[in-house]
């Protein structure tokens, strides 16, 4: 983050903001011409501070209204058994993020699905097909406070 000033810093928060702003919206909120801003926005994608623009969709609209963080032990921890898990879990499309965590349980999923039959069916053939699972502990979201994708900067 050393290589980022204060005019980097806004044109991150804004694009944070909306992603869809245009390079000229950028320009006039930080008090540049486009150009520098247009140059400048290239230069944070290039070094990788903007992985890639997205648009955040609404799950419940989508019919995606149960959120679970499922919290998974694996049977054994070698490699080539930690790979497998891993790329069996991308290919699961109803788990949306996954993290390797310490403490009682190795990795942590947060799955969207439409309701709790659902989640059944997940549960039973979609991650009972995945090899290696010696535990699996769900905690099912019952309000939202807060939810964010920014980064704090």
């Amino acid at each position: 983050m050393e290589n980022l000033d204060l005019t980097d810093l806004a044109l991150l928060k804004l694009l944070q903001e909306n992603s869809n702003y245009t390079t000229k919206e950028i320009a006039a909120r930080v008090n540049l011409s486009a150009t520098p801003v247009y140059e400048r926005l290239r230069k944070l994608e290039k070094e990788g501070y903007i992985k890639k623009y997205v648009a955040l969709l609404d799950a419940e609209k989508l019919g995606r209204e149960l959120i679970v963080f499922c919290n998974i032990t694996l049977k054994q921890h070698t490699k080539v058994i930690g790979n497998k898990f891993v790329t069996d879990i991308i290919a699961l499309q109803e788990v949306t993020e996954c993290y390797n965590i310490s403490g009682d349980y190795d990795f942590m999923l947060k799955v969207l699905v439409k309701n709790m039959k659902d989640y059944q069916d997940f549960v039973i053939n979609s991650l009972g097909s995945v090899e290696n699972i010696g535990s699996a502990h769900s905690t099912f979201v019952i309000g939202t406070i807060k939810h964010t994708n920014n980064v704090p900067l």
